[in-house]
């Protein structure tokens, strides 16, 4: 699966309060979630960002609670993939349990700026800065992890089976 986007780029340590407010928590309606994504990070994300665009962002993406609703919020906004140095742990198994592609790579997150047009090869774990013509390595996705990300999460695969 190869994704292409303009990257909106955050740092360290962005929480799941910031990837979706507590405020917005009495839902789980994906369409409620993506207006409000991002918005204690950057009040005007959700209405910048267009379908396929990427987050990049620094160490430990995710942290905080183990909320579903801030993989669901980005997914929803339409962004088509995060980048990051690392990520929270039960942040990565809930996006990739409802279907939305992180990948790990420090190069990428360090050299990859605001606004850079970027290419995800999520077969390869290839990221490509096309501002900058430089390539990064993430580690590509498993061939079962590829399966769930293209049906659409981890509930789907399992009922398209």
């Amino acid at each position: 699966m190869k994704l292409k986007g303009k990257v909106y780029k955050f740092g360290n340590n962005v929480n799941t309060d910031e990837i979706i407010p507590a405020r917005y928590l009495n839902t789980t309606d994906p369409k409620i979630l993506g207006k409000h994504c991002m918005e204690d990070a950057d009040s005007s994300f959700a209405s910048k960002v267009k379908k396929g665009d990427i987050i990049v962002a620094g160490k430990n993406f995710g942290c905080g609670s183990s909320r579903e609703h801030a993989p669901v919020a980005i997914k929803a906004c339409g962004v088509s993939c995060v980048v990051a140095e690392n990520f929270a742990r039960i942040f990565y198994r809930n996006a990739i349990n409802i279907g939305l592609p992180i990948l790990e790579s420090e190069a990428a997150s360090k050299s990859i700026r605001a606004s850079d047009l970027v290419k995800v090869d999520l077969n390869s774990g290839l990221i490509r800065n096309l501002n900058k013509n430089q390539q990064y390595k993430a580690q590509a996705f498993p061939k079962f992890m590829q399966k769930i990300i293209a049906a659409g999460g981890l509930m789907k695969c399992i009922k398209s089976q």
